[in-house]
């Protein structure tokens, strides 16, 4: 049997598709760096993609594709930069030494960089995206969308918040970069603690965004692992670097195959967990403990996940633990996601009537929420509210974008429903 051949349009669009999801954020970086425009960057990088998917068709894939959208990249910045309606808004020798500033230091600062200090560039970009000049309630969703790639609906459904909110929130993020221009560039290590807790809120951010999308997240869950194992052993002794590789780790072990149907926590089977992951993660929340140091969100939230792992040894969940870890983490981390796993839990473990409660109490955003719809479905069936059950376990459904998670959502609403 002979070689497969590939089409021409098709090998472009592949080489194309490999370097938006491996070399994006860093390009983008690149070109941003001399006046701080994401904006600008953003369009010219779109324009270079473009035009690589009409000409490798027809002269051949280049040798270094990123480079080649690089060089496609800045030639369009600097024909903007020298147009009739830049001119008006900035010196065009600003302009031109801004382009010709590229080439050199930022370009050393990337690409030289010491492999002992950030030996990832995603993650070292991350460090640039959390300068403390970026408003501190953009930075993580700037790093979500610049460097890993996820779109503001994504993003968005995250925050729970409208996606047109969080669009604007990045667009103007991305202005006030530019307007006060923000420095592009690495920071040393003294700067890094600094930085640290928008650079884990970002890579936790992009795990659970990859769960969303179980086909194609799975890879995308695996590099922010890596990632948060990287950021642990680069900086040796920050505890909520570890504990983060630790959740990670600990949610892998129990992840599902991609396609494979979609089960809740409760109903998996233990004997199916990674051994070797939940040790690798146990071994990651010893090394984050500190006597005498109260925990962090990311050191509870892997205790957690270490509660749920420990049935495979111990088959039964210690809920009262869960009560205890949920109650100390809504404390000093009363995000929107962590409210609702610990009325979920308070309803397991007390009454399905508190849990209620509690998740009636949480703000408005709730309604946006998916998992807060498919807690409240589970617990109004345990109340034996039927139809109301039915009616959040749809609407849990509508706001999933997992094909199997929608669909163990639809029976569980026409259980709930039936006679």
């Amino acid at each position: 049997m002979g070689p497969v051949l590939v089409n021409p349009g098709e090998r472009a669009a592949q080489v194309a598709e490999r370097a938006a999801r491996e070399s994006y954020g860093r390009l983008v970086a690149l070109l941003a760096a001399p006046a701080g425009d994401l904006e600008l960057a953003e369009d010219t990088l779109a324009q270079a993609f473009e035009r690589a998917l009409t000409t490798w068709p027809r002269d051949g894939v280049p040798d270094n594709p990123e480079g080649w959208l690089l060089a496609v990249a800045r030639n369009r910045q600097r024909d903007l930069w020298k147009s009739a309606a830049h001119r008006r808004s900035r010196s065009l020798e600003a302009a031109v030494d801004a382009g010709a500033d590229l080439g050199a230091g930022v370009v050393a600062t990337l690409d030289d960089l010491d492999p002992d200090r950030i030996p990832d560039r995603r993650l070292a970009l991350l460090f640039v995206c959390a300068h403390p000049a970026i408003a501190a309630d953009v930075r993580t969703p700037l790093m979500l969308q610049v460097v890993l790639g996820f779109d503001a609906a994504a993003i968005a459904r995250a925050f729970a918040v409208p996606a047109a909110a969080m669009s604007q929130r990045l667009v103007r993020a991305k202005r006030r970069i530019r307007d006060a221009r923000v420095p592009f560039a690495v920071p040393g290590r003294q700067a890094m603690p600094e930085r640290l807790p928008w650079v884990l809120e970002a890579v936790y951010g992009c795990y659970a965004l990859s769960f969303q999308d179980r086909g194609e997240g799975d890879s995308l869950a695996g590099e922010a692992r890596h990632l948060a194992v990287t950021t642990a052993r680069l900086l040796g002794d920050e505890p909520e670097a570890w504990s983060l590789a630790a959740l990670l780790t600990l949610t892998s072990a129990r992840a599902a195959a991609p396609g494979g149907p979609y089960l809740p926590l409760q109903d998996q089977d233990p004997g199916t967990w990674d051994r070797g992951l939940i040790a690798e993660g146990e071994a990651y929340l010893r090394r984050a403990g500190r006597p005498g140091r109260a925990p962090g969100r990311f050191q509870l939230e892997a205790a957690i996940q270490a509660v749920h792992c420990d049935r495979a040894r111990a088959g039964a969940t210690d809920w009262d633990a869960l009560c205890t870890l949920y109650t100390a983490l809504v404390a000093i981390a009363p995000s929107l996601g962590g409210r609702v796993a610990h009325a979920a839990v308070i309803g397991r473990a007390r009454s399905p009537g508190a849990g209620l409660e509690l998740l009636e109490a949480l703000p408005v955003e709730r309604e946006r929420f998916q998992p807060y719809h498919a807690a409240r479905g589970d617990l109004l069936a345990r109340l034996g509210r039927r139809e109301e059950a039915a009616a959040a376990y749809t609407r849990a459904a509508a706001l999933t974008t997992d094909p199997a998670a929608r669909a163990f959502l639809g029976r569980r609403a026409e259980e709930a429903g039936g006679p």
